[in-house]
Parts: C-alpha cells; sequence; structure tokens
C-alpha cells in the first residue's frame, strides 16, 4: 500500500483519517494495552461515513432521530473514541482518551453503554454489534412506519469484521435482516484478511459477500482506502431497498511496520515503529497531537448535525400535545399510567374465577390487556409462538409488507432473538419481549448476558421451564438453568405460582428502567394459589408469606412456580398432623435480596425446619434453607439432583419425589 500516494490524492481527507490512526497508536502506547489495527485500517471508512453520511449531533446524542453507529468489532473500541473526541462529545475530551483502558475512564478496553452518551452499545463478544443491529433496524422501521418519515427516518450503520461473521449469532442476524428487507441498515465489512491466529483462511474459507447475497442482502466489494468509492458505496447502500453490505478491502495496521500481520492486531507500542508510522503519515510527532487543520475540520463535521437537529425538533413541535407527550413517555421508557389499574383489575378477576391454568397461558392472558395499552411493545417467538404463548391479536405481524405490524417470527434463532431485542431497547422508544423454551436460554445466553451487562429492560419469556414439560425429555426440562440465571448479576428471574403472580412479574418486568427479566413459565396447567385479591404487588417484595402456620411454627416451605401449589398440599398434610406450617412462595430472588433485613426476617425467622422445593438443582438454596437466620442440620431440599426424563409430568413429579408426600416427609425428617 502506497501511503504517499494516498496522502497525495486525497490530503484533507488523509489528515482527518490520519487524526484516528495516531490517537489510536497512542492511547494503546500509553495504556501498553489494547487493539491498533482494526482502527488504523478502518479510518478511511469512517472518516467518509461521519463527514458525508452520519445524521448526527454530539451535543444531544439522545437524539431519537441520529442515525445510529455500531462498531460490532468492539476491540477497535480507538475508531470510536477517537471519533467522538474528534467531533465534540462532551463525554469524551482529551483526557479520557489519554485514560484509554485505565480504572475509571470512559475509554474501557472495549465500548461499554452507559459508560459515555454516544456509544450506542456493549460491544466486544463479537457478532453481538451486528446482532443488535438488526433490533435497531427493526425499531427504526416500526417507527417511521408509526410516527411518519418526518418525525423517524434514520439508518443504522455498523463496522464488523471478520471474527464478527464467524460467530454463529451472524448468520442468524443477517438472515433476519435480510428476509424483513431493512433498508435502513448498512454494514461494513473491514475485509482485512486478518486474525489474531494468523492469516483468515487458516480457519475460514467463507465467500462473505455471497454469503450475504444468499440471504437477501445488497452487496458491494470496494477498496476500503478509497473515499471516493466509500462515498459512492454508502449512497447506492442508501438508495437500495434490501439491507447492505459493503465488503471494504482493508489493510490492518496501514501504514505501520505490522501493517497486513497478525501482530498488527493487537497493542502496537514500539516507540520506534510509531515514530515511523508517524513519519509516513506525514502527521504531528507530539503524544496524542493532532493537525490544528484536522481538528478544526473535524470540528465542522460534529457541528453541522446541529441543524438537522433543529429542524427534527421543529417538526416535532407541530405534533399535538398528546402526540408529543406519547412519543416522549415511550423513549423514556416509562410505562402508561393505565398499566397498574389494568394489572389490578386482571388480578381480581382471576383471584375471583380461581383459573387452573399454564402460567405460559397465563402470561398471554396478561399480554392481552397490557398491549392494547403499551404500543411500544414488540414481541415474538423464535418458532414457538403456540407454545410460548407471546402472540396477541391486536399486535399484527412485522414483515416487508406490514411495517407497522408488532409480533416478530424469529425463526429457529434464540441468540439472534435476543440480540435484536437488547437492540430495539437500545434503539429507544421500544419494549421489547422474546419466547423461547427454557432450556434454549443456553443458546440466548450471550445476548442475555449482555442485557444485564448493559442495564437493557428486555423480558425473556421461557416456558416449559422444569420436568413438568413432560414427554420431550432431558433435552428439552431445564433442571439448571434457574441457578444460571440467578447467578447472573442485574437479572430478574420470576417463576410465578399462578395468573396473579404472572401478571405482577408482567408489571414489575415492564416498569423496569435498567434489568431485564426472566419470566420461567410452566406447559402443565396450575391451579390459583393467590385466592385472596390484593391490590398490592407482592411479587415486588421477591417472596411473602402465602399462608401461615395455624398453631406452632415448626416448618417454612419455600418454593417457586408450579411447586408452590405443591407446597401447598404439603402444608395440609402437616397441618392434619399438629405440625404447623408457613408455605412462603418466592418468585422473584433478587428482589427478595433488596428488601430490608427486617422484612425478610418476618418472611424468614430462624428457628423453624425449612424445606425448599423447587423443579431444579439445590444450587443456590442454601442461601434461603440455612442462610438468613437457617441452620443446616434443620433445612432439606426436594427438588431435582440430575437430569430429568422422558414421561407424563404427573409421572416424572412422582418418580423424581417432588410431591406433597415426600415433603411433608422431608419436614417430618428434620424435627427433632
Amino acid at each position: 500500500m502506497d501511503i504517499a500516494a494516498l496522502r497525495t490524492a486525497h490530503p484533507d481527507h488523509w489528515m482527518k483519517a490520519t487524526a484516528i490512526r495516531t490517537l489510536t497508536l497512542d492511547a494503546v502506547a500509553a495504556a501498553n494495552s489494547g487493539h491498533s489495527g482494526m482502527p488504523m485500517g478502518m479510518a478511511d471508512v469512517a472518516t467518509v461515513l461521519f463527514e458525508k453520511h452520519l445524521k448526527f449531533d454530539p451535543k444531544a446524542p439522545e437524539w431519537p432521530d441520529r442515525d445510529r453507529f455500531i462498531l460490532s468489532a468492539g476491540h477497535g473500541s480507538m475508531l470510536l473514541y477517537s471519533l467522538m473526541y474528534l467531533t465534540g462529545y462532551e463525554d469524551m475530551p482529551l483526557e479520557q482518551i489519554k485514560d484509554f483502558r485505565q480504572w475509571g475512564a470512559r475509554t474501557a478496553g472495549h465500548p461499554e453503554f452507559g459508560h459515555a452518551r454516544g456509544i450506542e452499545t456493549t460491544t466486544g463478544p463479537l457478532g453481538q454489534g451486528i446482532a443488535n443491529s438488526v433490533g435497531f433496524a427493526i425499531a427504526e422501521e416500526i417507527q417511521r412506519a408509526t410516527w411518519g418519515k418526518k418525525i423517524v427516518d434514520h439508518y443504522t450503520y455498523v463496522m464488523a469484521g471478520d471474527g464478527c461473521l464467524m460467530e454463529g449469532i451472524s448468520q442468524e442476524a443477517i438472515a433476519l435482516a435480510g428476509m424483513q428487507k431493512l433498508s435502513h441498515l448498512i454494514v461494513f465489512w473491514d475485509n482485512n484478511n486478518i486474525t489474531i491466529d494468523g492469516t483468515v483462511d487458516i480457519a475460514d474459507i467463507t465467500n462473505q459477500p455471497m454469503r450475504f447475497e444468499a440471504s437477501g442482502w445488497h452487496v458491494q466489494s470496494i477498496d476500503g482506502h478509497d473515499p471516493s468509492a466509500i462515498d459512492a458505496a454508502i449512497t447506492a447502500a442508501k438508495n437500495d431497498p434490501r439491507p447492505s453490505m459493503i465488503a471494504c478491502k482493508t489493510h490492518i495496521a496501514l501504514g505501520h511496520a505490522a501493517q497486513d500481520t497478525s501482530k498488527g492486531h493487537g497493542a502496537l507500542t514500539n516507540a520506534d515503529q510509531l515514530k515511523a508510522a508517524k513519519e509516513a503519515y506525514g502527521a504531528p510527532m507530539g503524544d496524542f497531537e493532532v493537525a490544528a487543520d484536522a481538528l478544526k475540520q473535524w470540528a465542522e463535521i460534529g457541528a453541522r448535525g446541529a441543524t438537522a437537529n433543529k429542524e427534527w425538533h421543529d417538526r416535532f413541535n407541530a405534533l399535538s400535545a398528546n402526540k408529543q407527550a406519547e412519543f416522549k413517555r415511550i423513549y423514556a421508557g416509562q410505562a402508561p399510567k393505565r398499566l397498574s389499574a389494568t394489572i389490578r383489575a386482571l388480578k381480581k378477576q382471576i383471584s375471583e374465577g380461581a383459573p387452573s391454568v399454564a402460567t405460559r397461558k397465563s402470561s398471554e392472558m396478561t399480554l392481552e390487556v397490557i398491549n392494547p395499552i403499551m404500543q411500544e411493545t414488540i414481541g415474538g417467538s423464535a418458532d414457538l409462538t403456540g407454545s410460548n404463548n407471546t402472540l396477541t391479536k391486536d399486535m399484527g405481524t412485522f414483515h416487508p409488507d406490514t411495517r407497522k405490524g408488532r409480533y416478530i417470527y424469529y425463526g429457529v434463532r434464540e441468540h439472534g432473538m435476543a440480540a435484536a431485542m437488547n437492540g430495539m431497547a437500545l434503539h429507544g422508544g421500544a419494549r421489547a419481549y422474546g419466547g423461547t423454551f427454557m432450556c434454549f436460554t443456553d443458546y440466548a445466553r450471550g445476548a442475555m448476558r449482555l442485557s444485564a451487562l448493559m442495564g437493557v429492560p428486555a423480558t425473556y419469556v421461557m416456558t416449559h421451564d422444569s420436568i413438568g414439560l413432560g414427554e420431550d425429555g432431558p433435552t428439552h426440562q431445564p433442571v439448571e438453568h434457574l441457578a444460571m440465571l440467578r447467578a447472573t448479576p442485574n437479572m430478574n428471574v420470576f417463576r410465578p405460582a399462578d395468573t396473579v403472580e404472572t401478571a405482577e412479574a408482567w408489571e414489575i418486568a415492564l416498569t423496569s428502567q435498567k434489568t431485564p427479566s426472566v419470566l420461567a413459565l410452566t406447559r402443565q396447567n396450575l391451579p390459583t394459589v393467590r385466592t385472596e385479591h390484593k391490590n398490592k404487588n407482592m411479587v415486588a417484595q421477591g417472596a411473602y408469606v402465602l399462608a401461615d402456620a395455624e398453631g406452632k411454627r415448626q416448618a417454612i416451605l419455600l418454593a417457586t412456580g408450579s411447586e408452590v401449589s405443591i407446597a401447598m398440599e404439603a402444608r395440609d398434610l402437616l397441618q392434619a398432623e399438629g405440625i404447623g406450617t408457613r408455605v412462603v412462595s418466592m418468585p422473584c430472588w433478587e428482589l427478595f435480596e433488596e428488601q430490608e433485613e427486617s422484612y425478610r426476617k418476618r418472611v424468614l425467622p430462624g428457628g423453624p425446619v425449612r424445606v425448599a422445593v423447587e423443579a431444579g438443582i439445590r444450587f443456590g438454596w442454601d442461601r434461603w434453607l440455612f442462610g438468613e437466620r437457617g441452620k443446616r442440620e434443620k433445612s432439606g431440599f426436594v427438588g431435582m439432583h440430575g437430569f430429568g426424563a422422558s414421561a407424563p409430568a404427573e409421572r416424572l413429579f412422582e418418580e423424581f419425589g417432588i410431591t406433597a408426600a415426600a415433603t411433608a416427609a422431608k419436614v417430618k425428617s428434620l424435627i427433632k
């Protein structure tokens, strides 16, 4: 690659792109850590995008109609940080660049949503960014159809590398995007033929452009260092009705001694090589120094968006007061005031009627009253709509021909679904939920973890939550998944016992601002255990006394979900023998942990025998059995100790000893 020729052909462009490269080299050198090569290779693409196409205003990073820029190859974070500094984002002064990867800095090793305004999503686990982008684009399509182009009309741009495209989630994402014809989604592939281990062909020979074409994308291949070609490709992409992939042939670590090598992927910290690269670039030699002309031009690029922002606000202010208020509400992530009263009315109806239904059906019943009053909900299922009960009749299907539809058929793409849900929530103006079988949280896990890490309030409707699903057998019967999900920080795991608890769990999920929710729901019918109506949301306390002991309290039964009714039956057996027994329903451990100790002590006082009943493994239960004033020798567990089996649910509960009789026997064996 002839650096001199590039400098001569487009001198102004070259110096702006050089600023990204030198800031990257200096930041990585100062940190003695990081990934230099990708920002150096993609600096030309980024410069053209930000200068000629991206609609953004650094002074208003949350402007709803901005274009979204997603760095899926998150290891190249200095590309994003440099752009934010150069264009004038207030959260990204030069001091942050100098503190790259240091404690307390906004410039983490990989971009972290919430650390600095202007970072659209957390990327680093490869493939997640491009999969998030599908959700961003879906939310934009729905809102453009709903609010009109004057209010919503923007693009989602993504930079992805070879690693992003090798990850399996990328196929789920691009196949869904192609089928949905997401025309406002444009992906730049950094085609540099280098991975950490060596050239790409030691591990992969996939023809990526053909792969995207096969999934229904518009594809172009260009020289990723030619600003004219980059500009023309973006223009063509914006004029095509399909999502677009632009294959940008680039040189990793352009202009450095490590160019086009695996060494170029990582931290380039050799002082002599850094100096030589700057000399080749014609750049200022000082640390973190940018040429004055380049700084001025970048500042002008950043200032340009203020006009578009003002024009948008003029159009927005022309809307009726009611429409403005509704738009602001959904972008603030606030539930409508009617939600609480709607949930209370449903709870009262259920408590009085006491139906026996599966909690997956309870969820559907709740959504039937929620979705009409929360038009921002976007639901879906990974090819299990009839099993997850996630579709309500008012939603309509999201499809290229019906953009106002709010229900998405994701196909068998659990991971892509979860990542897209994150993207919708991050886009703003959307409350995303999606369903699959609970055992397939294994497939969605990477994106679910990022929901928790980012503080994104996505809602995961996970049905068939135990051996109670029956004949499909141990491959489909989750036993360790509750423990896995509960071990995840900042994730509320709800396992409701009946329709009333399910409705309360949904209310919490839809009013959450920074915590994702998992609803673990049954296939089998369950009786209504909350037969006394209470306006108060009891699930919000995490655990509560469902039935207290009659006479001297000698035992406390703790249970979740389908096992709460088993605990209630066991209580009847024990009370009949004069053993006073309290039943505590524990639909959400995380919320119970957050309660004042005085409340937890009232629910779980010291003294009585404690037995937990749950059709999952014991892991985690000891916190409640002999923590919180309990004693090891006075505690027991009724549940699973291995994998399930294929048989009708009733037989499975009997064979695995998860019954009222077994629970009562466990209590009696512990009473001395």
